[in-house]
């Protein structure tokens, strides 16, 4: 139960700081509006960090599904407790994506936008190529559960020293190199759990959750979470 807690907690600090970000940049009449991509990637790069440091000990910090199916892969973590960590990552990243929303509770109403209004709670492709989207995401992952892996994150203490820095370091690079086509989930449940939100809340003028595309940004990171573990394994 602890475990649960903690994966739930630290899914929803990242929600919190990265949907929140998101919104800061993109609703009308914020105090952040237009403030850029750099904004918006230190966001969800500082809100990981957090993450990290705030749940390591609880439940070693997975908070990605990606990452908890490449440690189970690799013998780290054991299969029988893989979907329990993935509702409470869910879970926590629908909350987050709901303590967002009450955050710029009136922001919505104010913002035309139904697609900016979208993107606070999952991600979409620049250009809609599902192929290429798909493949995007799995390089992305791969680089973000290899470099986790060698930085030994998941190894006690997972909530001290340097190294969940290091990996909010890593998830602000990965946004500022391959953010670009499809906003970087990397993390089936950070996209997963809030466009559920985003389907569910009474958000004026939303649109369409954008189904269509949701098996990308879940299919991809799990792929790529994999291939950065088989890597890895070979190297390490």
């Amino acid at each position: 139960m602890t475990a649960f807690i903690g994966e739930l907690i630290g899914t929803a600090i990242i929600i919190l700081f990265g949907g929140g970000v998101v919104a800061n940049v993109v609703l009308n009449k914020s105090k952040g509006q237009n403030s850029g991509w750099i904004v918006i990637t230190a966001g969800w790069a500082f809100g990981v960090a957090v993450a990290v440091y705030a749940t390591g000990k609880l439940s070693g910090a997975h908070l990605n599904p990606a990452v908890t199916i490449a440690l189970a892969y690799l013998g780290q973590f054991p299969w029988a407790k893989v979907p329990m960590y993935i509702v409470a990552q869910i879970l926590g990243a629908f909350i987050g994506a709901v303590l967002v929303w009450l955050a710029y509770l009136p922001h919505w109403a104010e913002t035309d936008d139904p697609g900016a209004k979208l993107g606070v709670f999952s991600t979409g492709p620049a250009i809609r190529n599902y192929a290429a989207n798909l493949l995007t995401e799995i390089i992305g992952t791969t680089a973000l559960v290899f470099g986790v892996l060698a930085l030994g994150v998941n190894k006690e203490p997972a909530a001290s020293g340097l190294a969940p820095l290091l990996v909010g370091i890593l998830v602000w690079a990965l946004g500022l190199s391959l953010g670009g086509p499809t906003g970087y989930a990397i993390n089936p449940a950070r996209d997963l759990g809030p466009r559920i939100a985003h389907a569910i809340l009474p958000i004026p003028g939303k649109g369409s959750s954008d189904w269509a595309y949701s098996w990308v940004p879940v299919i991809g990171p799990i792929i790529g979470g994999l291939i950065g573990a088989i890597l890895y394994q070979m190297v390490f």
